[in-house]
């Protein structure tokens, strides 16, 4: 006696999954230009990697002899799976099967996926695609009653946060709790055009009245207006907004070769081909002699970093500042850079907001910081003072305070006031070079001569001669080698020298790191 019986009738279920909504439902999806669920496990995993878990879990339904006739799969498939050679979790959302409302399957997938990716320290990917969870007012009435709501499971969603990598990517409408595992997460995408968040739908809030409708012609414009990745990327509630799902899958593999699989464990150092002493000649004009002229940072950094690595996050929002991960002499680490084209570098409330999140990332994941510094100060102003930037800039500088992973900072330029204090911990030893061009100070001379000696200028004959003077007088002062020979900088550096410090940083970093080389 064998049990080929058994054996055929799980070929049979298996099959029926792998047909997910049915024919007409999935070339509805295709038609949209979205790849189903089990196309975007196969495109974003390593070839032939993917094992899928619960697969012929779903709603079964069955003949007057009990015999199976139909099976509505789950709407969510997970799995172990490898992305560059290194084991995750990888999970889509099926919308074929009723726009992937989790009221549709198993709450329990849902759970053990999420619970799978900490308990066994494994990066966790989401591909979420529709509500995800919660259910409609139809689902209550078949309930007969309504309930205070819970999301089985959020717990584990939080552990993760805390000791494992999670990306997020948002492939489709996402409403409810599919927007919320979105942004629950260390790195989130979402696709132009594809993908709307929000806390519930056009069609919701449509029903709330007039004062909360858009001017959409249309249900596809409304969800633009309402929750498009323009506004999303912008605000800081998703960090990149990708042209096409082939893109989203490719900075996520691209986000993951930077991380450790789990918190504790160091991230891995890879090959790298480009000459730890190269020294770029056109980093001796980057910066203008002229201080109202801006320059490239993101030149700057592709000049500095191993040729190729630099991978930009959040590039949308918070604009003051690059957040990037990169390699020097293949060694990991996180770089944030003042972004003079951008309000002068100055840090408004996101830009605060996106510094603080990146260095959390940073402390929490060990990864190495380097800060290009450029900074005039926090954002001035009424517009600033009503967004709070005060508040969000101290904690920016808490952040940096608080983080424990070793950190270096090369000055490009300015570093002025409370946010210049923020660019570095002065109560830690200043891994700290300077370039000839650095200006810094408890606020701009610039703007505070006029009020500093009001008086002399009100007395004086020519005004204008005697502002010059004091300029002329102040220029000394503010030399950059007057700050060096009392030691206030440590080091004043030809910007050339500036790769072969950063990746002697880079070494020392990740040996008190207790990384191998």
């Amino acid at each position: 006696m064998t049990w080929a019986k058994e054996l055929e009738e799980l070929r049979q279920r298996e099959a029926l999954a792998e047909q997910m909504g049915g024919a007409d439902k999935v070339a509805r999806q295709h038609g949209r230009g979205k790849m189903d669920a089990r196309a975007r496990l196969a495109a974003l995993c390593d070839e032939g990697s993917f094992r899928e878990i619960g697969k012929i879990a779903g709603s079964a339904k069955y003949d007057a002899n009990g015999d199976l006739a139909h099976v509505t799969p789950a709407p969510f498939l997970f799995g172990k799976a490898l992305i560059n050679g290194r084991p995750v979790v990888a999970t889509a959302d099926d919308f074929t099967i009723r726009g992937g409302a989790a009221d549709a399957g198993i709450a329990r997938k849902m759970v053990q996926a999420e619970m799978m990716a900490h308990q066994l320290k494994l990066p966790i990917i989401r591909m979420i695609d529709g509500t995800g969870g919660g259910g409609s007012v139809k689902t209550l009435e078949q309930i007969g009653a309504t309930y205070i709501p819970a999301v089985p499971g959020w717990g584990d969603v939080v552990t993760n946060l805390d000791t494992v990598p999670v990306v997020a990517l948002a492939l489709g409408p996402t409403a409810g709790l599919g927007a919320a595992r979105t942004v629950a997460s260390h790195y989130s995408i979402m696709v132009k055009g594809l993908s709307q968040i929000f806390a519930a739908g056009p069609a919701v809030v449509e029903g709330l009245g007039e004062a909360y409708k858009g001017d959409a012609a249309n249900h596809e414009e409304a969800k633009e207006a309402l929750g498009g990745s323009a506004i999303h990327t912008r605000n800081g509630v998703v960090d990149d907004e990708v042209a096409s799902e082939a893109e989203a899958f490719a900075r996520a593999r691209h986000f993951l070769s930077f991380m450790p699989e789990y918190v504790g464990q160091p991230a891995r150092r890879s090959l790298c081909t480009d000459p730890v002493h190269r020294k770029e000649e056109a980093l001796l004009s980057l910066v203008p002699r002229d201080p109202k002229q801006v320059y490239s940072m993101r030149r700057c950094m592709e000049m500095v970093f191993d040729t190729g690595t630099v991978f930009e996050i959040g590039r949308h929002w918070g604009r003051a500042a690059i957040t990037a991960l990169a390699r020097l002499d293949g060694w990991p680490v996180c770089v944030i850079a003042s972004d003079p084209s951008y309000l002068g570098g100055s840090w408004e409330a996101k830009t605060s907001e996106k510094v603080e999140r990146f260095v959390r990332l940073a402390d929490q994941f060990r990864l190495p910081i380097v800060h290009l510094v450029d900074n005039p100060g926090f954002m001035i102003g009424r517009e600033a003072e009503m967004a709070g930037t005060i508040r969000y800039g101290v904690n920016a500088m808490n952040a940096i305070y608080r983080a424990t992973v070793p950190l270096a900072s090369i000055v490009l330029r300015r570093a002025y006031g409370i946010a210049g204090s923020a660019m570095s911990n002065a109560e830690r030893y200043q891994y700290r070079y300077c370039w000839p061009s650095g200006d810094w100070g408890s606020l701009p001379i610039a703007g505070g001569l006029e009020v500093a000696y009001k008086s002399e200028l009100e007395a004086a004959e020519d005004p204008e001669a005697l502002l010059e003077e004091i300029r002329a007088r102040l220029a000394k002062v503010t030399s950059p080698f007057r700050s060096a020979e009392r030691f206030n900088v440590e080091d004043i550096i030809d910007p050339r020298d500036t790769r072969p410090l950063l990746c002697e940083f880079a070494g020392l970093a990740w040996r008190r790191l207790g990384a191998n080389p």
